[in-house]
C-alpha cells in the first residue's frame, strides 16, 4: 500500500536496493544506514527485483490520528501502522522520518515530512551549555546523567533541596519559538512538599519557581497528587497552575510542547495533544529573554524522590 507521495523535488537523492518484500509505489521502508526510503516509480515491485528508493524531498504521508504536528518538528514513522506521528516511543517499529513541513491538526489525515532531515534546534540539552545549581545543607542530593538522560533525587533529610538546568542561550521576546521535552517522575515524593516545572523562563530560582518573574510551565505538584498543570506568568498576567486532566505516571515519559510562536495565546501540548484550549496562556507583557528550565524542588522535609529529563530543546523561526 503506498504511503507516501511525493510533494515537492529537492533533487531527490536515490539508491538502488533489492526489494525485500513485495512492493507498492510510494511505499515506505527502512534503509541499512537508519534512514527512510520512499519507492519511486509508479507500479509494484516484485520481492527480489531492483527497486529505486527516493531518500530526499517532502512527501505527503498518513499522519497517525488524533496528534499534531507542528512545523519543523520531529517525524516518526510507525512501521507496523504505516503512518508518521510526532513522538518517539520505545518500539524499534518507531524510526526517525525527518522533519514536519507546516502543521498538521488533530483531525487532518495527512502531514508533509522533509524526509532524513534532522531537526534544527538552537538548544539542546545534549549538545548545548546550561547552567545547573543545587542547593541543600547537609543532603546528598544527586543531580546525574545515565545515558543522555539528566536524574535528579532528592535526598531522605528533612530540608530544602532544589535542582535546575536552564539552558545559557536565550531567546528575545521578539522571536517565535517552540519548546520540546520529554521528562518524567520516576519515584513521586512521599508528601505535598515537592514541586516539578519544566518549560521557557526567564531565570531560575534558588528555591521556589513560583517566584520566577516570567514563565510558561507544566508543573506537577508532586507528592500531592499526579495532576499535570499548565501555568504562565508575564508580569502582568498570571495564569495559575491549571489541571491539564492529564495525570502522570511513575515509570512513563511524557511529551510536552509549549508553543510560543505567539507569546500572546502560547498553546500547551502533551503527547501530541492540545490540552486548555480555552485558556489563554501569555507571555506577551514579557520582556525576556526566555530559557529552557528544568527545575525541581521541596521545602524542608525528609520526602525522597527521583525525577529524570530525557529530552529539553529549544526552536526558533521568523516563519509564522
Amino acid at each position: 500500500m503506498a504511503e507516501a507521495t511525493l510533494y515537492k523535488d529537492a533533487n531527490a537523492n536515490a539508491i538502488d536496493v533489492t526489494a525485500p518484500e513485495a512492493l507498492d509505489a510510494g511505499e515506505v521502508i527502512q534503509l541499512p544506514d537508519g534512514r527512510i526510503g520512499v519507492t519511486a516509480g509508479l507500479a509494484g515491485i516484485d520481492s527480489g527485483d531492483p527497486a529505486t528508493l527516493l531518500t530526499a524531498g517532502q512527501f505527503t504521508m498518513a499522519k497517525t490520528a488524533d496528534v499534531v504536528c507542528l512545523d519543523g518538528g520531529r517525524a516518526y514513522f510507525d512501521k507496523s501502522a504505516g503512518t508518521i506521528t510526532p513522538l518517539q516511543t520505545e518500539s524499534a517499529d518507531n524510526v526517525y522520518a525527518g522533519v514536519f513541513v507546516g502543521d498538521a491538526a488533530s483531525s487532518d489525515t495527512t502531514c508533509v515530512v522533509d524526509i532524513n532531515v534532522a531537526q534544527r534546534t538552537v538548544w539542546d540539552m545534549h549538545t548545548g551549555a546550561a547552567d545547573t545549581a543545587i542547593v541543600q545543607t547537609t543532603g546528598t542530593t544527586d543531580l546525574k546523567t545515565r545515558a543522555g538522560t539528566a536524574e535528579f533525587s532528592f535526598s531522605t533529610n528533612a530540608e530544602a533541596e532544589k535542582a535546575d538546568i536552564l539552558s545559557k542561550v536565550s531567546v528575545p521576546v521578539t522571536q517565535k519559538m517552540i519548546f520540546e521535552a520529554i521528562f518524567e517522575v520516576v519515584t513521586a515524593a512521599d508528601a505535598d512538599v515537592a514541586d516539578l516545572n519544566v518549560g521557557l523562563a526567564n531565570d531560575t530560582h534558588a528555591s521556589d519557581a513560583d517566584s520566577i518573574t516570567e514563565s510558561c510551565f507544566f508543573h506537577n505538584d508532586s507528592g500531592a497528587d499526579l495532576n499535570l498543570d499548565a501555568e504562565s506568568d508575564d508580569g502582568t498576567t498570571e495564569v495559575a497552575a491549571t489541571d491539564t486532566t492529564v495525570d502522570l505516571v511513575a515509570g512513563t515519559p511524557k511529551e510536552v510542547w509549549i508553543d510560543a510562536r505567539d507569546l500572546s495565546d502560547i498553546q500547551m501540548y502533551v503527547d501530541g495533544v492540545l490540552v486548555l484550549d480555552s485558556t489563554t496562556f501569555t507571555l506577551e507583557d514579557a520582556t525576556g529573554p526566555l530559557k529552557a528550565l528544568w527545575h525541581i524542588e521541596k521545602s524542608a522535609n525528609d520526602t525522597a524522590g527521583t525525577y529524570q529529563l530525557h529530552r529539553m530543546v529549544l526552536r526558533t523561526t521568523d516563519v509564522a
